[in-house]
């Protein structure tokens, strides 16, 4: 019988990586592996100032990365949780930097051609990809990808993404196993 304790992480866990790579859906599967309660950034934020387009819309980026940096602190600074980041969160002010500080950082990386059928998927509810279609919204993604694949590479773990959430979290689990036996 094995009576070994489930792993479980030193303190936070943040999943990084762009848009539709699996970030909200591995990072509730995985914060109930590892007994961590899980917060989605981008819903966090939705809690204090409503929708994110239309926020995004009104109010702009800038306003948005604002808010979304001192949310992020408050949950770094607080009792470990598993927080599944917004794609453009690591690219904005030291976000990175206090990411990799404060937490496990792992990065969900998806190919491109698997990327972009959920992409599509989403419908375009993204708001660097509102109303985006056909070959705009292939090359504004590739653009975005590219900006941000160096960032998301400073990741402390990096886990091919395109498998199904559970595969990918039972992945994340072994690596953060491994990472914490060194």
């Amino acid at each position: 019988m094995d009576t070994a304790a489930p792993f479980s992480p030193p303190g936070h866990v943040a999943l990084i990586g762009f848009m539709c790579s699996g970030k909200s859906t591995v990072g509730r599967l995985l914060a109930s592996q590892l007994g961590l309660p899980f917060r989605d950034l981008d819903r966090v934020i939705e809690e204090r100032v409503g929708p994110l387009t239309p926020f995004f819309q009104r109010e702009g980026e800038e306003a948005f990365r604002s808010i979304e940096r001192v949310v992020l602190g408050e949950l770094l600074s607080g009792p470990p949780v598993l927080i599944s980041t917004g794609g453009g969160t690591p690219m904005s002010f030291d976000n990175m930097e206090r990411l990799r500080a404060g937490s496990t950082t792992v990065w969900l990386d998806v190919p491109l051609a698997d990327l972009m059928p959920r992409i599509v998927r989403a419908g375009g509810d993204r708001p660097l990809l509102f109303g985006l279609k056909g070959d705009a919204l292939n090359e504004r993604v590739r653009e975005l990808l590219a900006e941000r694949e160096g960032t998301y590479a400073q990741a402390d773990i990096i886990v091919q993404a395109a498998a199904s959430p559970a595969v990918v979290a039972e992945h994340i689990v072994r690596a953060l196993e491994v990472a914490q036996s060194r």
